[in-house]
């Protein structure tokens, strides 16, 4: 036998070996898929938090539109009464812009940092909460598995195996015998 047929013969082994092992594994182990932002939007907590975030976005738009209102007022006193102002008041008027202009950027940037940082939070306290039952769904089922249909990159699946519905059901049944925080 030459090297080359030895090396494709070990080859074909292998990769037989690899395939059978994949199938054996596929038919004795069971699998679970949760599509996890179905649930988020769907739990009642979801909904909840999906509502607290469009109340804080539109507050913050509320503020920097209030800003922007200020800011075409000055820039509008400025182009209009420029030529009748003291150059003493025109310098007041330009430091008040410029300080408006600061105020609203800074207002941007805390706001934007504090939503996301809200945001963040109470997204990843609803995951952990989720995957708690979700453990407990798999240990109950002896499922060996459960991916997630948003992040696994799965092309397709039997509807059959997707937990999402029941983790709902359980998470939001989880929240209404539990006190509620605000």
């Amino acid at each position: 036998m030459t090297r080359q047929t030895r090396t494709l013969t070990l080859l074909a082994l292998a990769g037989s070996t690899f395939v059978l092992t994949a199938t054996a594994w596929a038919q004795t182990s069971k699998i679970a898929v949760i599509n996890s932002p179905a649930a988020f939007q769907t739990s009642v907590e979801g909904k909840r938090a999906a509502s607290q975030f469009q109340t804080r976005e539109d507050k913050i738009k509320g503020d920097l539109a209030r800003i922007d209102n200020e800011l075409r007022a000055l820039e509008t006193r400025l182009s209009t009464q420029r030529l009748t102002l003291t150059n003493e008041a025109v310098v007041q008027l330009q430091a008040d812009f410029d300080r408006k202009t600061t105020e609203r950027k800074r207002t941007e940037e805390d706001a934007t940092r504090d939503y996301q940082q809200f945001q963040m939070n109470v997204m990843q306290k609803i995951r952990s909460d989720m995957i708690a039952i979700v453990s407990q769904i798999a240990q109950e089922r002896g499922f060996d598995a459960v991916l997630d249909v948003a992040a696994s990159g799965i092309v397709y699946f039997n509807q059959t195996i997707d937990i999402t519905g029941e983790v709902v059901r359980r998470y939001d049944a989880s929240k209404a015998a539990s006190p509620q925080k605000k």
